[in-house]
């Protein structure tokens, strides 16, 4: 009867499948939100195939984007004004829903990954 009661609960575990719709969110506005020690950090963003713009406490930051496929993209900073900001950016995006998606980030070749969530705004 365990048996029979394990097989049931797996089951229903392995028809859960995360969904993954990344083409969606290549392009377009968002806000994202990712806590680092505590503390909320906010920025809104605008992404085309090959470009970010960031806005994140007043100060723009701009980004060339280079997608390793449909879920996986390297930023590279424009116009960098310190060591910090030459390092690239991996992100890549774990889960979406029709209006997010929740993402980890980390510099390229660093193995400590931060997470967040970014929400697709109005194209207004």
């Amino acid at each position: 009867m365990k048996f029979f009661c394990l097989l049931f609960l797996l089951s229903l575990f392995s028809c859960y499948k995360t969904s993954r719709n990344c083409t969606d969110y290549k392009t377009g506005n968002y806000y994202s939100e990712v806590t680092i020690n505590g503390e909320l950090f906010k920025s809104k963003f605008k992404r085309t195939e090959a470009l970010q713009v960031e806005v994140y406490n007043n100060k723009t930051d701009s980004s060339q984007l280079r997608w390793i496929n449909d879920c996986e993209v390297v930023f590279k900073t424009i116009n960098p004004k310190n060591m910090a900001e030459k390092k690239d950016i991996h992100l890549k995006i774990l889960t979406t829903t029709d209006s997010s998606y929740t993402f980890e980030y980390s510099y390229v070749g660093e193995t400590k990954k931060q997470k967040g969530i970014a929400y697709k705004m109005d194209a207004n």
